[in-house]
């Protein structure tokens, strides 16, 4: 445990962890120091539509996808929270300040409303500006600004306590140029490797700033069941004729009460470093095999994630053990 509060940045990826291979060495590099694990999700919706998957996955995320589904989506930010249920995320976690970095309209508005600042890349970016270090060190030396960290120190003070970065599902990021660029995940996996340039071992930045990398698959069917990519196979591959025995896994249930919608197949996988606090674990890259054999997190219920990163920034109790 921290002697003080860490300050927590959130890297998405969404719909990317498809597309890692070996060449993306910085995710692997993270891998390789981190903890890490699975994000379970709810099966998707029938006819649901790329944007309305965008954003009801990252409403899981943060625990408000039953306020999400029940909004009207045409409905103003006041109007929004004076028929939900649900408070802002300031008022959920002890005043935490958070923001949501994307070019996404859709999450835009979403963010507006659960009480998140929302920022676009360009803001970031200053693409007018001169400067010497590649795009992705600049971006992550800005988002670490963000959230008090500038020049190796970590300041008394910050803008936000957490900073969600979405990448991917069609974002446009441009360059220094002005110019698209194309390749998300080219462009993610450098952005992680920036961050963990400027979080180097041993200084105030990496002893305060609690880092997670979240990759989601994207869309995924119903019958979609991968059978090599479930969470319900063993280490040896296959699936145990002893799971009936075996008690239900934590993640399957809510409190008590067993959940009705689990997809146990395509599961976010997700990867925490913060230097000397997080756990190590065996897992040396970046895939869902290397997790699953070797990871030290297993599974929890994506819902339970805002969670977990809150009582890292001493806004909320400890989820779980």
């Amino acid at each position: 445990m921290a002697d003080k509060p860490s300050r927590a940045l959130v890297l998405y990826g969404d719909g990317l962890a498809r597309f890692i291979d070996p060449s993306h060495t910085h995710l692997h590099s993270l891998a390789s120091k981190a903890s890490c694990g699975f994000l379970s999700l709810p099966n998707s919706p029938a006819s649901e539509r790329e944007d309305e998957r965008l954003v009801r996955e990252f409403a899981i995320l943060l625990d408000v996808c039953e306020a999400y589904l029940n909004s009207d989506a045409n409905s103003t930010k006041d109007e929004f929270q004076n028929k939900s249920m649900i408070p802002t995320i300031s008022e959920r976690f002890m005043g935490m300040k958070a923001a949501i970095i994307t070019n996404n309209s859709t999450l835009k508005s979403f963010g507006v409303k659960f009480g998140f600042s929302v920022l676009q890349y360009n803001e970031l970016n200053r693409i007018n500006q001169p400067r010497a270090e590649p795009l992705e060190t600049f971006v992550a030396s800005e988002l670490l600004k963000l959230l008090g960290f500038h020049e190796g120190k970590a300041l008394d003070m910050s803008q936000f306590d957490l900073v969600f970065v979405h990448v991917g599902a069609g974002e446009k990021v441009n360059d220094e140029k002005g110019e698209t660029i194309s390749n998300d995940m080219e462009y993610f996996n450098s952005l992680v490797g920036g961050v963990l340039h400027e979080a180097q071992p041993g200084s105030e930045i990496s002893s305060r700033l609690h880092l997670s990398v979240v990759m989601s698959y994207g869309s995924v069917l119903e019958d979609d069941n991968n059978s090599n990519l479930s969470v319900l196979i063993n280490k040896n591959g296959k699936s145990s004729k002893l799971a009936p025995l075996f008690p239900r896994q934590s993640y399957t249930m809510k409190g008590e009460n067993q959940r009705k919608d689990v997809r146990h197949h395509f599961p976010m996988l997700i990867a925490q470093w913060q230097h000397a606090v997080t756990r190590k674990d065996m897992a040396e890259a970046f895939s869902f095999e290397d997790f699953m054999q070797h990871g030290g997190n297993l599974v929890i219920p994506a819902d339970r994630f805002l969670h977990e990163i809150a009582f890292k920034l001493w806004k909320a109790p400890k989820y779980g053990a």
